[in-house]
């Protein structure tokens, strides 16, 4: 028995019973009597016709478009999308005495631990150290006003100058413009609103992409350590040039690389350590101080390292044998020069000798024009998530933000940079109260620039890859293993396949792979619907029926894979059917061709066959097909009349 919602635009639901939200509507009148009841009524945008369709008013080409530009002025140009779009409308009336301490001991931490990072990922990039600076401080000022989360610390991440590697070869012009369209893609994903792509990548997939790029970072700055060279782009390659340059291992490099790992780790442990009670309310002035020096020393450990090393080195070098370990070297004083990208190279600039145009050396990059948007992202939204404590993440306004501050890093020839896990839990741990403290992270990087670079020149390359391998060892996650496996062993699939792929292939490949098995599999759940199969009575007559309820939407992958459970379940006992459809949400032409062939399949049993609560959507797609036999109900009582008109338990007493 199925009402007609369609004469009054209602869908009755037995769900509106149990639901404390009161829904009354004032209904048409029907058959020239007015009755009240509950239900949902429909869209005031249409007009409803005599039979109950809907039907949008009439309107011209001219006054569509001016509605549409009228509807999309008011959605853009007010306060809410001010706020959205503009994060610093929303925290700077509120700034305090507060905010400002936290800020400024934060962004001052933070800027201690970029500068060594700086310098050390612009070694990834395969770039001269100073591009490392480049890139860490006008984007640090973009994000101050665009971006939404004030854990985020704008500049060079390990991940994204590995991927800078690979897409740009080391080519500083090729790097440079990487940056300015990655930052035009992040720009535009940000504007479209298409943050949501992040949400295909799984936490597996995730978790094999960033241990294994951070086995190959560990794996590139081996050479450093042992005083080597070893290029290549994927783990083999790079692991197969060490063995066979191992030879020509540089004493003092290594066993400095060595000690300053050692060395790093043993700091690393100094900001969790902690003397005296448990409670921090406990301490005494002493203790409080003491552990304040333990948790600055840890937290700035690569800043001193760094000024230990490099002193170290200006008091060893000599001018005939030089220093007994590689070292920096010149770097060129003062701020970079304002300027637009390079779109050409000349033929002294390439590799190969050829000199490249825009399109040539756009072409070069490959996929990187995709795969550094996605990834800078990714790595974004880790921070603001870590950090968020239950607020909503907006990765779209994020997009917006690191996109514009790529775009304005570029004219100062700085690599993509986006916020790096690392420094925002230093971040975190420091106190940051806004995103305003990258003003000083900044300020810091460009005091560095004007004042410091003719010191650099000896700090030793196998410090900055001591920092970088200290820091990506902590990365790999194998700690995600054990409760993947006991949770959900298949999730390791996708999991281990994204790591093995990673380290074998171009990292664009390896997490295209891992993003392909998840897809796979929620393809195989789609096409994989799990039915709950019930032998119930009805309530007046007592007739015993069976109810299948399907766990999820009926599409054309699933629905003969269903159809065929249904048949096999029905014909092991001869009793009516009902198919409760309350979580069936969507479905399609193919699905009501076989629902059809199912009705067929019954008939020909002289089996009966119901549907349970389907959604009026779904119904008017079904009975487009088989509208003559196509029987729908929605309340349990229903289903005792609907057997009595077919006297089915009279049937049956004959039958027996």
């Amino acid at each position: 028995m199925k009402s007609n919602p369609a004469s009054n635009h209602v869908y009755f639901n037995d769900g509106f019973k149990c639901s404390t939200i009161s829904i009354n509507a004032n209904l048409a009148e029907v058959n020239d009597s007015t009755t009240n009841s509950v239900g949902s009524q429909g869209s005031k945008e249409f007009i409803l016709t005599e039979d109950g369709k809907k039907v949008k008013p009439s309107m011209s080409t001219g006054e569509c478009t001016r509605n549409w530009l009228k509807d999309c002025s008011r959605r853009t140009f007010n306060r809410k999308t001010l706020q959205k779009r503009l994060p610093i409308v929303q925290w700077l009336p509120r700034y305090n005495s507060e905010d400002a301490v936290g800020d400024l001991v934060a962004g001052i931490t933070v800027g201690l631990t970029v500068i060594p990072q700086a310098l050390a990922y612009a070694g990834i990039a395969g770039l001269p150290v100073a591009y490392g600076l480049y890139a860490s401080f006008l984007g640090c000022f973009v994000y101050i006003f665009l971006g939404s989360c004030k854990d985020v610390p704008m500049g060079p991440s390990a991940i994204v100058a590995l991927l800078t590697y690979q897409a740009a070869q080391g080519s500083w012009q090729k790097s440079v413009l990487l940056c300015l369209l990655c930052g035009i893609v992040e720009l535009l994903m940000g504007l479209f609103g298409l943050g949501f792509l992040i949400d295909f990548v799984s936490g597996p997939v995730s978790s094999g992409f960033t241990s294994a790029v951070s086995l190959i970072i560990l794996t590139s700055q081996i050479q450093s350590v042992l005083g080597i060279t070893a290029k290549g782009n994927t783990f083999v390659e790079i692991w197969t040039q060490v063995f066979q340059n191992i030879k020509h291992t540089q004493a003092g490099d290594t066993v400095l690389g060595l000690t300053c790992i050692v060395v790093l780790l043993l700091m690393r442990s100094l900001s969790s350590l902690r003397i005296g009670p448990t409670e921090e309310a406990e301490w005494s002035p002493f203790q409080r101080v003491v552990n304040k020096i333990l948790w600055i020393v840890g937290t700035a450990r690569n800043a001193i390292l760094v000024v230990v090393c490099c002193v170290m080195s200006y008091l060893l070098h000599s001018e005939e044998h030089g220093t007994p370990f590689r070292v920096v070297g010149d770097i060129p004083p003062g701020l970079p020069s304002l300027q637009l990208p390079p779109t050409s190279l000349t033929a002294n600039e390439t590799s190969n000798g050829v000199a490249q145009g825009f399109v040539e050396m756009v072409h070069s990059m490959g996929s990187g024009l995709i795969v550094v948007p996605l990834i800078s992202l990714m790595e974004n939204i880790a921070i603001c998530k870590a950090f968020a404590n239950g607020k909503p993440v907006d990765a779209s306004q994020e997009l917006i933000a690191i996109g514009t501050a790529n775009i304005f890093n570029s004219f100062v020839q700085g690599f993509p940079g986006t916020g790096a896990l690392s420094r925002g839990a230093v971040n975190n741990a420091s106190g940051v109260r806004t995103p305003l403290s990258n003003i000083y992270s900044g300020a810091l990087v460009m005091i560095a620039l004007l004042f410091l670079t003719p010191y650099f020149y000896f700090i030793p390359r196998p410090t900055l890859a001591a920092i970088i391998i200290s820091a990506v060892v902590f990365m790999v996650e194998v700690r995600v293993v054990k409760p993947m496996w006991r949770s959900k062993k298949s999730d390791l699939v996708p999991g281990v396949g994204t790591f093995v792929a990673c380290l074998v292939l171009p990292l664009e490949w390896g997490i295209l792979i891992g993003v392909a098995l998840n897809v796979i599999f929620i393809l195989y759940h789609a096409a994989r619907p799990k039915l709950t199969t019930e032998l119930l009575i009805t309530s007046h007559m007592g007739i015993e029926y069976m109810m299948i309820t399907p766990d999820r939407c009926l599409i054309f992958p699933s629905v003969d894979y269903v159809r065929n459970l249904v048949n096999k379940q029905s014909m092991r006992q001869n009793v009516p059917v009902v198919i409760d459809a309350s979580h069936v949400y969507g479905a399609d032409f193919t699905t009501a061709t076989v629902i059809d062939s199912l009705i067929s399949d019954f008939n020909q049993r002289g089996q009966l066959l119901f549907f349970y609560n389907l959604k009026p959507s779904i119904c008017a797609i079904f009975e487009q097909v088989s509208a003559a036999q196509f029987v729908v109900y929605y309340q349990e009582e229903q289903l005792d009349e609907l057997l009595k008109e077919r006297q089915y338990g009279q049937k049956r007493l004959e039958t027996a």
